[in-house]
């Protein structure tokens, strides 16, 4: 047992959002802290006076917050020696491993793994016991602007991970905060959300195929063409072609687009093996 004077929670902790602690309070009044946290042990003040040692919180963050508010003076820790980047790793995969995270925070927590801790998409998904497919789905939603995000967390709708998957199908970020706004009003589902988007993507198309070739714009090029990557297998038997609305399209840009084609159908081919 350590005393919570000795334990202090880890500033970058990732998970930024605790729920309420009312009801854990009120268990730990009655029945103690019955899971250990996790914590690592800081750098001594006085090296040989282990007494003093002083630990900063990996994982159970809301149980000291809980134990703090319901009086109790200490409380089980298990001590890791791990290094401050190790311990932010193993934070990250135990918030993930909750079930109550929501896309975003999960999206953000996958990020980090592959950005900041070298992790590969493959490697997510085994840590965490999930496919492949879902890992990359959660990436993507960090392509919604910022804006839309925002607006989604305060329509009530950003709990919707398929939903929010549709909505970034979308071309601009009007029709994206238009299509949030739909389905906080109409309680659209996801099938109502992807006819929709499909419906609006196909507009799209019809209008750009009869618009007018742009002016040239004086100083640059005849109007903004789309990047097109174009494969052909070497033996012929098929050809793959991608249009982006950009002009530049970076390689994981296109090494994400074509994730998604994949993901999207198998989606297609397990609704179709349900029925």
């Amino acid at each position: 047992m350590v005393p919570l004077s000795r334990i202090e929670p880890d500033p970058d902790q990732p998970r930024q959002q605790l729920e309420s602690l009312d009801e854990l309070t009120a268990s730990i009044r009655t029945k103690g802290v019955l899971e250990p946290i996790l914590a690592r042990p800081l750098p001594a003040a006085y090296p040989h006076d282990a007494g003093q040692r002083r630990y900063r919180i990996i994982s159970g963050e809301r149980r000291f917050r809980a134990a703090l508010r319901a009086g109790v003076s200490e409380i089980p820790v298990i001590e890791m020696d791990v290094s401050r980047s190790e311990a932010l790793e193993i934070a990250l995969v135990e918030n993930l491993q909750r079930v109550d995270l929501t896309p975003f925070e999960e999206a953000d927590g996958l990020s980090a793994l592959v950005e900041q801790h070298g992790y590969t998409h493959e490697q997510v998904a085994a840590a965490l016991g999930r496919s492949r497919v879902s890992v990359t789905e959660s990436l993507a939603l960090l392509r919604l602007p910022r804006a839309v995000r925002d607006r989604a967390i305060a329509l009530g709708v950003s709990a919707r991970k398929s939903i929010l998957l549709e909505v970034l199908k979308l071309a601009s970020e009007r029709e994206m905060i238009e299509m949030l706004e739909r389905i906080a009003e109409h309680d659209l589902k996801r099938a109502d959300v992807r006819d929709e988007v499909r419906a609006r993507r196909s507009d799209a198309r019809q209008d750009e195929g009869s618009g007018k070739a742009e002016e040239p714009v004086e100083g640059g090029e005849a109007g903004l063409k789309p990047h097109v990557f174009r494969f052909q297998a070497p033996d012929e038997r098929y050809s793959v072609s991608l249009s982006f609305r950009q002009r530049v399209v970076e390689e994981e840009d296109l090494i994400r687009a074509l994730e998604e084609l994949l993901a999207a159908l198998r989606r297609e081919r397990e609704t179709t093996a349900s029925f």
